[in-house]
């Protein structure tokens, strides 16, 4: 039965991930994966400076716009 373990490898060298395998020797597979990018090193998204101060509030923010008793949901 095949058994997954994560691992990295770093010059030579496998730094388990998680616990280490209880054997003392076996045949292995390894599968490379890509290095990954983390998320702090990609640009954050912000709104275009285009579209500052254009929203607005219609109404009352904290109540409801239709009745109650226009929503089957509540039924």
């Amino acid at each position: 039965m095949l058994q997954s373990y994560e691992a990295i490898y770093d010059h030579g060298q496998i730094r388990w991930l998680t616990d280490t395998p209880p054997v003392d020797e076996a045949r292995v597979i390894v599968t490379m994966l890509p290095p990954q990018v983390s998320a702090a090193s990609q640009t954050s998204r912000a709104p275009s400076a285009r579209i500052a101060g254009k929203g607005r509030i219609l109404g009352d923010i904290v109540a409801p716009i239709t009745q109650e008793g226009d929503w089957d949901a509540l039924k």
